[in-house]
């Protein structure tokens, strides 16, 4: 099942755990020829960092802190993938959740879920969390905010932030000079009450694909290029007609060649799998597939496209599936890594 690398690459996942279950970022040398998974490092943490992200470079990595409301950045050793602290900044708000870049890695902007605003730094030359350039704070009379994460267009012009409590996804430009967000001529795009957006992914077609944690849907969009508004496309749903029971949606990702869209279901605990046409941006769905464990936060989609990790963190496991190419369809491996209580992987290739 394996795709094709250089002999010399070496492969990395960095795993994201809730403490005091977790212990930290825990760090594995992966093989996916022998498929073994060796942990080479734990960075202690008893502040929950939870979701990571790299810089586009991938020499840098940055971690929100739910535990204590703060952001940490670690440098990567590129010969081996080991991490090294570089700085802790407080997030200016409560709840950190999610944190992004924007394309050229200037800039980092973090997801506040508890207070519902967002906050933007600088990123210093040498990967530490610079200054903090802005703080902005949502609300409604009818609704309390709760901002889940901000993700920019390929281009990097507009930022999508979606607020889980507004049923909105707010809409910015992006000032590639300073960092810093002002609200678009169309400020945002509202979906249905009590979807809750919470993630999305920008595919490279021009189309936005949105998870509601709430309803267990997916919100589908096309991006007008010249404004970055959200064209309504169609509102799919995650689950089987036959499932009763409670769930929420989580995580969402498209395959490498945009064929296809995954989203996880917690409750239901599956992926959700649709075949993608990348003309219409419409969905088909070609059935679920168990993540073999319980609450799965959050997974990844391997670089190549040839695997799936899924982070289970009720069940304290990461579980790999094989990904057909042709159908999009996930097998499951016998390889399982436990863990204390992940939510967020993220892999890296070093060659």
């Amino acid at each position: 099942m394996a795709a094709s690398l250089q002999n010399s690459t070496k492969e990395i996942l960095y795993v994201g755990t809730y403490t005091p279950k977790g212990e930290g970022v825990y760090v594995y040398q992966f093989d996916r020829y022998n498929f073994t998974c060796k942990e080479i490092q734990l960075v202690p943490s008893e502040s929950s960092p939870s979701f990571l992200e790299f810089d586009p470079g991938k020499n840098y990595l940055y971690a929100t802190n739910e535990g204590n409301n703060t952001i940490s950045s670690f440098a990567i050793d590129r010969k081996n993938g080991l991490l090294t602290e570089l700085n802790v900044k407080s997030s200016l708000g409560d709840g950190p959740c999610h944190v992004s870049l924007n394309p050229t890695g200037q800039f980092l902007y973090i997801s506040n879920y508890n207070s519902g605003d967002l906050s933007v730094y600088k990123v210093s030359s040498d990967g530490s969390i610079g200054d903090a350039i802005q703080v902005i704070p949502h609300g409604d009379p009818a609704k309390k905010s709760h901002m889940h994460s901000v993700v920019h267009s390929l281009d990097g012009k507009y930022a999508y932030a979606s607020d889980l409590g507004t049923d909105k996804i707010m809409i910015y430009t992006v000032n590639h000079l300073t960092g810093r967000l002002t609200p678009a001529s169309d400020s945002y795009t509202e979906v249905l009450s009590g979807d809750g957006p919470r993630h999305l992914v920008v595919a490279n077609t021009g189309h936005v694909y949105s998870v509601g944690e709430l309803s267990s849907v997916i919100n589908t969009f096309e991006i007008v290029g010249s404004t970055g508004t959200l064209i309504h496309n169609e509102r799919v749903k995650m689950l089987p007609g036959e499932f009763i029971g409670k769930n929420s949606a989580a995580d969402i990702h498209i395959s490498p060649d945009g064929n296809f869209l995954y989203a996880s279901n917690r409750g239901h605990d599956s992926l959700a799998i649709y075949q993608v046409d990348t003309k219409s941006g419409r969905l088909s769905s070609t059935g679920f597939t168990s993540t073999g464990g319980s609450h799965p936060r959050n997974f990844l989609i391997d670089e190549t496209g040839a695997f799936i990790v899924v982070a289970n963190r009720d069940t304290d496991n990461l579980v790999f599936f094989e990904r057909k190419m042709e159908d999009g369809q996930l097998l499951p491996l016998e390889k399982q890594i436990q863990i204390p209580s992940p939510v967020c992987v993220k892999q890296l290739l070093l060659v």
